[in-house]
């Protein structure tokens, strides 16, 4: 790309004084020369300055490619990683969700079958409960006792052992889930 220059008037400009200090100190010189000379130089300066825009130009061209390049890559990945969260909670919600589901069937299948133990225990003699039950741990037979009427549950007690009889009247009182509790009471008699 070449500049439209003026030449006669900048170099005029430029060489002007040169030449007016020259002639005023009486010496001659062609001025058509330094002025032909000057030229050169400054045609080529103007050259070496237009290739050195253009590579700036392409430089910024090159770069700002490259940054809109990368711009639509981290688009893309925040899309990616929008889409990958999203994917994750419902996930997350639809396990929470089997979870909760899962519980309340084993609450279910627990409550049929402690209906199905108390009734079996409330069909039999109070002396052969109470020997089965005090061969059961502390929580298992609370667990027990705690589905059964509190009429049966007294006819029990009363033929069990009184040291387990006790034992199983205060884990009854605190009430459900038994494991932890008689576990507490096993530590506080040790």
């Amino acid at each position: 790309m070449k500049h439209s220059f003026r030449f006669p008037s900048m170099l005029y400009a430029l060489m002007f004084p040169f030449c007016l200090n020259a002639a005023q100190s009486n010496q001659v010189i062609d001025c058509n020369i330094i002025f032909e000379q000057r030229k050169g130089e400054i045609l080529r300066e103007l050259e070496r300055i237009d290739e050195q825009q253009q590579a700036l130009q392409a430089l910024q061209s090159a770069t700002q490619n490259v940054l809109d390049q990368k711009e639509q890559d981290l688009k893309k990945r925040e899309l990616a990683i929008a889409q990958t969260q999203k994917d994750i909670q419902e996930r997350q919600e639809k396990i929470e969700r089997l979870l909760k589901r899962n519980e309340e069937i084993l609450k279910e299948i627990k409550g049929i079958t402690q209906s199905k133990i108390g009734e079996t225990y409330a069909t039999m003699k109070d002396s052969k409960s109470a020997t089965i039950l005090q061969s059961l741990s502390d929580d298992e037979a609370a667990t027990i006792l705690f589905s059964l009427d509190t009429k049966i549950i007294s006819k029990i007690l009363a033929k069990m052992d009184p040291q387990k009889a006790a034992t199983l009247t205060m884990l009854l009182q605190k009430g459900p889930p038994f494991k932890e509790d008689s576990k507490e009471m096993q530590e506080t008699q040790n």
